[in-house]
C-alpha cells in the first residue's frame, strides 16, 4: 500500500476500520480497497442505481468467505456479494462491504454423463453451456445476458430467459448446493454428514423452516396464493414455493436460497440437472396487425410445442429497422403491427418439420401481415432473433444523453396478456413514456418495458413514481401477476413486495431474513426494506463524459473480455470513473476529490488499458474504451513530446537500425551469461530504476532483418506485394525459439512454394503503418505514416491491381481501418483465401497452440485461423479464457504485470504434448511464450513446414 491508501483506510469510520484490520490478515493488498478510484468503480452495476462502497475485497475461495463473515459478524458491518454485475434491480450494489468474485470461483465438474454439472459461482452461463456441449445438454436458465452473467448471480436471482419458463430455472433444476451462512457455517446439501451437523447445530433455524411450513400449510387460502403465483414467473420476495413444495428443511432452505440475492447466504457452488440442447431448431417472425392479435396467437401456444415466443411491439421493432441485416419489411410496418418470434425444435429433422405442421395449424385462423414462414437455416434464424437481442442495446443507443435506462419486468397470466399488455401501454402513455418500448417472454407471460430518464432531473421523479405506483396496482390488484418476474427484487421492487404478496406471506418473508441474518449484515436493503421511498433513492446519474463512451448503460458485458480486468480496472469501470472526474471538472466541486481520482486513473485506467478494442466487440453498443483511452492519450502529449514522435517517424531506418542494434546486443549478453543471471541482473536493474527500464525475458528476440530473395517467375501472373512491418524487420527469433529463419524467410519460401512473384514496395525501411504512434495517442503522426505507407503500397501494387501481404496483424488492422483503395491481407487471411488449394497441406500428428489476436478477432479471422492451423496439425488448441494477450506493444515490456494477468490461465490451459504455439503478432508472441514455456511463432512458420508446392 502507497502512503494515500494507508489514509484512505486510517480515514475509515470506526467499525470499518476494525474489519480493515481483520480482513487485512487474510485478503492481500492487491485484492482490498477502500481508495476513491476502485470504490467509486465497483459502486455501479447494470441497474439505475448507484452506492459507494466504504471497502471492495475480492475473495478467491471459500476459507476467505468465512473469515470476512466472521468479521462482518464481529463489527456489525454489512456485506454485498457480487460476481458478473449485470443485476438490474439494483441488488448489486452497497454503501458497506462489496465482496466480488469476478476473477475466480471457476471451478466446474460434469456429473452422470452430463445430466449433470457442479458449477461454481463465477463461472458464466455460456462457459457452462460450453462444457455441456459434447452431451447436447445445457443448463436450464436461459436470460439474455447468458453470455456474460455468472452462475451466481443467475441462481441468486433465479433468472430464467426466453427458452426456460418455469419448468427449467433455477429453482426448478438445482440438484444441490453449497451454501456459506452469515455465522460461517458451511452445509453441503449433497453430503450427508454435513447436513446432520447442519440439523444439529442449527436447531433454532430449523424449527423457524418447520413453524414458517406449518403455518402456511394450515392456511388454505396462503397456501392457493402461493402456489398460484407460481405458476407465472415470479422473483418478488423470497421463494416461498420451497415450502408447499417440500417437507425436509434441507430442501427448504436448498431452494430458499435461489431468489435470496444474497440475503441468506452466499453461494459457493450450485449443482444442476441439466437439460436437453436440440441440435435441430427453426423459427419464425410472424407479424401481427395490432398487439390484441398477437397476444391472442399466444394464448394458443404452449412449452410442448414451442421452445419461445417473443413478443415485440412496434417500437421495439422501429429501434432494430435500420440495422445491417434486419429484413426490409420491418420499415414498412403499420404502427399498431406486432411481432411474435417463435421458436420450434427438435430431435432430428422429422419431427422439426412435425411440430413446425403443428404451430401452422394452430395460428392459421389469426389474420397476420406477412404469411407464416419458418426457417431452419441457422444463419437466418440467428439473424431473426438479432432482432430480439438487439433491442434493450438499441434503446440505449438511441437515448438523449444523461439518461438512464430502465427496463422493468412484469408477468401476467396469458390468458389476461392482451387486455393487461394494452392497459399497460395506456399507464405508459399516461405518464408521458410514449417511446416506451413493450417486449418480452409471452410464452410466460412475461413482459418488459423499457423507458429512458434523466435522474439528474428531481423534478422529472414525480412522473416515475407515479408510473410505478399505477404498474404496480395494475399487475397485483388487477390481473394478479408479479411484480418481478426473472431480474430479481432489488432495491427496485423491494417497497412493493409487501403490495403483492399481503402481509402475511410478506411477515414469513420478514421471518426468514431475521431468522437467517438476525443482525441484518447480508445485502441489507434488498428484498426486505421498511424504506418505502428506497426505489427512488440513490438514483445513479449519467454524466457525459466523451461521445465515444457517453452511450454506456453501464451493463458490464465489456468486462470478461477486458485484459485488465483481474488487474486493474474493466471498461465499464474505466467509463464510471471518467465520467465522475469529467463532471468533477465542469462543476468544480471537490478539486481534492478531483485530483485523487486523475492521479489514481493513470496507472489503473490508462496505463494499463492494452487499448485493444475488444470490449467493442461484447459490448451491445460497439463501444471501443480503448478508443477513448487513445483520446486521453493523445490529450496528455505536449509539444516537445510531439516533436520527438514526428522525428522517430521521419527517421524509421534509424530507429529500426537501433532497435535491431539493441536487440542484437542484448542477446549477446544473454548467450554469455546464460538466462538465471541474466534474469536476475536485468530485473535488479528494473527496480532500481523505479520500473524505468523495460523488463528483460528469456523471449526476447534476437535482431530481425529481412530476406532479400525474392521469387520473380510467378505461375500464371500471381503477383503480391509483402510488407514486412516494422517489427517484424527489427525482431527476429528468439534463442529458444523452434525455427530460428526471419520471419520474411519464411514467409517467401510459403510464396515461393505456392508459384507467386513477390514485390517489396520501394525505400521500404522508412514505412510504418503508424500504429506505434496511434496507441500513444500521436495521431497526426499515426495518420502521416499511414498516408506515406499507402502510397507506397498503391504504387507498388500498380494501383491496388496485386494483393498486399502484411506478416503482422495488429499492423494490417490498423492498415484496413485507414487505407480503402487497397486489397490488404495479414498472413492467416492470405493463407486461408490464396493459399489453401495451391498448396499440398501435410497434416501433421501433433498437439499445437494457437493466440487468435485481438485485431485477427476485430478482422473476424477467428475461423479462419482455426481452419489453417488444423490443415497442418490434428489437434489444435485455443485456450477458452485467453483473449488479447495484453502485451499491446510495447507495454508487455513496461507494465509487464499487465501482460501477467491477461495471460494467467495459459499455461495451465496447454496439455503437456503441445510443444508449440502459433500467432501472428511477434510481441505478442514474446509474452505468449514467457508465459507458456513453450516456443509461440507466427503462424507462417507452421505452414511451411507443413506444406509442400502443388
Amino acid at each position: 500500500m502507497n502512503e494515500d491508501q494507508k489514509a484512505d483506510a486510517a480515514n475509515l469510520a470506526k467499525p470499518y476500520q476494525g474489519f480493515w484490520e481483520r480482513a487485512a490478515q487474510y485478503i492481500p493488498a492487491d485484492r482490498r480497497f477502500c481508495d476513491p478510484l476502485h470504490t467509486l468503480a465497483y459502486g455501479i452495476d447494470a441497474s439505475f442505481y448507484r452506492l459507494i462502497p466504504k471497502i471492495v475485497l475480492k475473495v478467491r475461495d471459500a476459507a476467505e468467505v468465512k473469515h470476512i463473515l466472521n468479521a462482518s459478524l464481529e463489527y456489525k458491518v454489512p456485506v454485498t456479494f457480487r460476481t458478473a454485475g449485470t443485476s438490474l434491480s439494483g441488488q448489486a450494489v452497497t454503501d458497506s462491504v462489496l465482496v466480488v468474485l469476478q476473477g475466480s470461483w471457476r471451478g466446474c465438474s460434469i456429473l452422470d454423463e452430463g445430466n449433470k454439472i457442479a458449477v461454481e459461482p463465477g463461472i458464466i452461463g455460456a462457459e457452462a453451456n460450453r462444457y455441456l456441449a459434447q452431451y447436447a445438454r445445457k443448463i436450464g436458465p436461459d436470460p439474455a445476458s447468458i453470455d456474460h452473467a455468472m452462475i451466481g448471480g443467475i441462481a441468486a436471482n433465479n433468472a430464467s430467459g426466453m427458452c426456460c419458463g418455469t419448468a427449467d430455472n433455477s429453482y426448478q433444476t438445482v440438484a444441490e448446493m453449497k451454501v456459506i451462512f452469515g455465522d460461517g457455517t458451511m452445509l453441503d446439501t449433497e453430503d450427508q454428514k454435513s447436513c446432520s451437523s447442519f440439523l444439529d447445530s442449527h436447531t433454532v433455524w430449523v424449527s423457524k423452516i418447520r413453524e414458517i411450513r406449518a403455518q402456511i400449510m394450515s392456511d388454505p387460502e396462503l397456501e392457493a396464493l402461493i402456489r398460484h403465483k407460481y405458476k407465472i414467473k415470479n422473483t418478488t420476495g423470497y421463494s416461498l414455493n420451497a415450502f408447499v413444495d417440500f417437507e425436509n428443511p434441507i430442501d427448504i432452505i436448498k431452494h430458499l436460497m435461489i431468489g435470496s440475492e444474497g440475503t441468506l447466504g452466499f453461494i459457493a457452488e450450485i449443482t444442476y440437472h441439466t437439460v436437453v440442447e436440440h441440435k435441430h431448431k427453426a423459427s419464425a417472425l410472424i407479424i401481427y396487425p395490432d398487439m390484441e392479435q398477437a397476444c391472442l396467437a399466444v394464448q394458443k401456444l404452449d412449452r410442448q410445442t414451442v421452445s419461445a415466443a417473443e413478443l415485440m411491439d412496434r417500437i421495439s421493432l422501429k429501434t432494430m429497422e435500420e440495422k445491417p441485416g434486419m429484413p426490409e419489411y420491418l420499415k414498412t410496418l403499420s404502427p399498431t403491427a406486432t411481432a411474435l418470434l417463435v421458436e420450434v425444435r427438435g430431435a432430428d429433422q422429422e419431427s422439426l418439420q412435425q411440430t413446425i405442421t403443428t404451430v401452422e395449424d394452430l395460428l392459421r385462423e389469426i389474420p397476420t401481415v406477412l404469411p407464416l414462414s419458418f426457417t431452419d437455416v441457422k444463419a437466418e434464424y440467428e439473424n431473426l432473433w438479432n432482432i430480439r437481442k438487439g433491442i434493450f442495446p438499441a434503446v440505449g443507443a438511441i437515448r438523449a444523453l444523461g439518461t438512464g435506462v430502465v427496463i422493468e419486468d412484469v408477468a401476467f397470466p396469458k390468458k389476461n396478456l392482451a387486455e393487461a399488455t394494452l392497459a399497460l401501454r395506456g399507464i405508459l402513455d399516461k405518464y408521458a413514456y410514449q417511446d416506451a418500448i413493450i417486449y418480452g417472454h409471452a410464452l410466460d407471460g412475461n413482459l418488459h418495458f423499457v423507458f429512458t430518464q434523466d435522474f439528474g432531473r428531481p423534478e422529472d421523479l414525480p412522473r416515475y413514481e407515479g408510473l410505478m405506483r399505477e404498474v404496480s396496482d395494475l399487475v397485483v390488484n388487477r390481473f394478479g401477476g408479479s411484480l418481478k418476474a426473472e431480474h430479481g427484487t432489488g432495491r427496485n421492487m423491494a417497497p412493493f413486495v409487501e403490495v403483492e404478496w399481503g402481509k402475511k406471506a410478506y411477515e414469513f418473508m420478514k421471518l426468514l431474513k431475521a431468522t437467517f441474518d438476525p443482525d441484518n449484515l447480508l445485502n441489507p436493503g434488498v428484498i426486505i426494506n421498511d424504506n418505502p421511498n428506497v426505489y427512488v433513492e440513490n438514483l445513479k446519474n449519467m454524466p457525459q463524459a466523451h461521445k465515444i463512451i457517453d452511450t454506456c448503460t453501464n451493463c458490464g458485458f465489456c468486462q470478461d473480455i477486458c485484459t485488465s480486468k483481474n488487474l486493474t480496472l474493466t471498461p465499464r469501470q474505466r467509463i464510471v470513473v471518467q465520467r465522475e472526474i469529467q463532471e468533477l471538472r465542469r462543476t468544480g466541486a471537490d478539486p481534492q476529490r478531483l485530483s485523487r481520482l486523475e492521479k489514481d486513473f493513470a496507472y489503473s485506467g490508462n496505463k494499463t488499458c492494452a487499448v485493444d478494442g475488444l470490449c467493442a466487440t461484447s459490448c451491445p453498443l460497439g463501444i471501443n474504451t480503448g478508443d477513448y483511452i487513445k483520446f486521453l492519450r493523445s490529450q496528455e502529449t505536449t509539444a516537445n513530446s510531439r516533436r520527438i514522435a514526428e522525428s522517430l517517424a521521419n527517421h524509421m531506418t534509424g530507429v529500426t537500425g537501433v532497435m535491431r542494434l539493441g536487440l542484437g546486443t542484448v542477446h549477446g549478453v544473454h548467450s554469455i551469461l546464460g538466462t538465471k543471471l541474466m534474469e536476475g541482473l536485468t530485473q535488479g536493474a528494473r527496480k532500481i530504476s523505479g520500473n524505468a527500464i523495460p523488463l528483460w525475458n528469456p523471449w526476447m528476440p534476437k535482431a530481425g532483418r529481412v530476406s532479400s530473395l525474392k521469387h520473380t517467375g510467378g505461375k500464371d501472373g500471381r503477383k503480391v506485394v509483402y510488407f514486412p512491418s516494422c517489427i517484424s524487420r527489427s525482431m527476429g527469433a528468439a534463442k529458444n525459439d523452434l525455427d530460428q529463419r526471419s520471419l520474411s524467410e519464411a514467409m517467401l519460401s510459403v510464396l515461393d512454394k505456392a508459384g507467386y512473384e513477390v514485390i517489396y514496395p520501394p525505400a521500404m525501411d522508412k514505412l510504418c503503418c503508424g500504429m506505434p504512434w496511434e496507441s500513444k495517442g500521436f495521431f497526426e503522426t499515426a495518420d502521416q505514416k499511414s498516408s506515406e505507407l499507402e502510397k507506397a503500397l498503391f504504387a507498388a501494387s500498380e494501383g491496388g491491381k496485386y494483393p498486399i501481404l502484411c506478416d503482422t496483424s495488429p499492423c494490417l488492422y490498423r492498415m484496413k481501418r485507414v487505407m480503402h483503395s487497397l486489397k490488404l491481407y495479414e498472413p492467416v487471411e492470405f493463407i486461408h483465401d490464396y493459399l489453401l488449394d495451391r498448396l499440398t497441406f501435410n497434416q501433421r500428428k501433433e498437439t499445437i497452440a494457437i493466440h487468435v489476436t485481438c485485431s485477427s478477432v476485430k478482422m473476424n479471422l477467428k475461423e479462419k485461423f482455426y481452419t489453417v492451423a488444423h490443415a497442418c496439425a490434428e489437434n489444435v488448441i485455443m485456450p477458452k479464457d485467453v483473449h488479447c494477450c495484453g502485451f499491446a506493444g510495447d507495454r508487455g515490456f513496461t507494465f509487464p504485470e499487465l501482460n501477467r494477468s491477461a495471460l494467467a490461465a495459459l499455461k495451465d490451459s496447454l496439455p503437456e504434448n503441445c510443444q508449440a504455439g502459433y500467432s501472428n503478432s511477434r510481441t505478442c508472441e514474446i509474452g505468449l511464450s514467457y508465459h507458456s514455456g513453450i516456443s509461440y511463432q507466427s503462424i507462417v512458420y507452421l505452414v511451411d513446414k507443413c506444406t509442400n508446392p502443388r
